[in-house]
């Protein structure tokens, strides 16, 4: 039997969507959260903007407001991933599902860059607290205080 005919039918096989899938979304987003800070800080869509990008990017101009919020939201992730991806080897170590908290991380983090670079104050704040409880609750799950 096929492994997603398997999946299909047996739920204990597998989860469809686990902790490695969701290191894997949070690396892609990750990925655009600095291609998106690049492209708005170059203007890539321009002439002008095209010629800074492919280019040494000696005299860049200043970034816009949203531009330098890409880029902080960009810096943010790259940090709050080194913890992600160490809670989840953790967990994975300890033979722990760490799906419900990876999940919790991912979507609080889209969120939260969607909502930084809006420039939406108080609920970028909350969903990065919201990304942090998936972390911890990684983390809990690794030294077995949350099963």
């Amino acid at each position: 039997m096929s492994r997603t005919l398997r999946r299909l039918v047996d739920p204990d096989y597998s989860r469809v969507v686990n902790e490695i899938h969701y290191l894997l979304l949070s690396a892609a987003l990750t990925w655009i959260m600095i291609m998106t800070a690049a492209e708005l800080h170059t203007a890539t869509w321009t002439r002008s903007g095209a010629k800074l990008a492919f280019g040494n990017r000696v005299a860049l101009p200043p970034p816009s407001a949203m531009a330098a919020r890409a880029d902080r939201a960009a810096k943010n992730m790259l940090e709050n991933l080194v913890l992600f991806i160490t809670v989840v080897v953790a967990a994975r170590s300890a033979g722990t599902d760490a799906s419900f908290g990876s999940a919790i991380f991912f979507f609080g983090r889209l969120g939260y860059f969607f909502t930084y670079v809006a420039g939406i104050t108080y609920v970028r704040s909350l969903l990065w607290g919201v990304a942090l409880f998936g972390v911890v609750w990684i983390g809990f799950g690794a030294v077995g205080i949350v099963h």
